[in-house]
């Protein structure tokens, strides 16, 4: 079995994030966390300075990328760099598919319940009709072109993942758990927990692919739960 933050920001790839490698290997160990994925905003890392930094980590640490698009933000495993055309879906799913990689929602009803003018969800803005219920709502066109969907993000309400985990249900996806950090403080509060070791990015990408894993969480006292059993 392995447990793994899916969805990590550092100060290295994301702007926005305070998260040293340090810290992040730190806080990770103290958590027994398995591995962690680092899902920059800007792809970030290089080989050589990644590989300095995280070669002596005694846990895995996997390159990723958190992609902007026009059907809101796509956790992208298999490659490390952006190529032109990413922004569209429907693109980065061919670039993605060329890479043998794979692709899954992040938060996709982040800000859905809000009121307007804080309803700034990214698969349903202002103006888009919006749907009645997750049935109804895993009609959208990314939920087409995506592998999974994430319905474990530690930065999201309840209210906000278990409407995605509605969604995944309707879907037939399994889901995703990843905290989304961009500092120390609740890293590994999302995971998602693999049937199967994982010491590498192709380890990671393989059990994606066959689906051997389930989303889980971390609750107040630090014991890691599974939202279904892994299959």
């Amino acid at each position: 079995m392995a447990i793994f933050d899916l969805h990590v920001h550092t100060v290295r790839g994301s702007s926005d994030s305070s998260l040293t490698p340090e810290q992040l290997v730190n806080e990770a160990t103290r958590l027994g966390l398995s591995g962690v994925c680092l899902t920059e905003h800007s792809g970030g890392w290089e080989q050589p300075e990644f590989d300095q930094a995280f070669e002596d980590a005694g846990l895995a640490v996997i390159r990723a990328l958190e992609v902007d698009t026009d059907m809101g933000h796509i956790l992208v495993f298999g490659m490390h760099r952006y190529v032109a055309g990413m922004h569209k879906a429907s693109e980065l799913r061919k670039a993605v598919d060329n890479a043998g990689g794979v692709m899954i929602s992040a938060h996709p009803f982040r800000n859905f319940f809000n009121r307007p003018p804080y309803n700034t969800n990214l698969l349903f803005p202002k103006g888009r009709q919006i749907p009645e219920s997750a049935s109804d709502a895993a009609n959208h066109p990314l939920f087409n072109l995506v592998d999974d969907i994430e319905v474990v993000n530690g930065s999201n309400t309840s209210q906000e993942n278990n409407y995605a985990s509605d969604v995944a249900t309707a879907l037939g996806f399994h889901g995703t758990g990843g905290s989304d950090v961009h500092s120390a403080h609740g890293l590994g509060k999302g995971v998602t927990i693999f049937n199967r070791d994982i010491k590498s990015e192709s380890d990671l990408v393989e059990a994606l692919k066959a689906k051997h894993y389930s989303p889980g969480f971390r609750d107040g006292s630090g014991n890691v739960h599974s939202l279904v059993d892994s299959p």
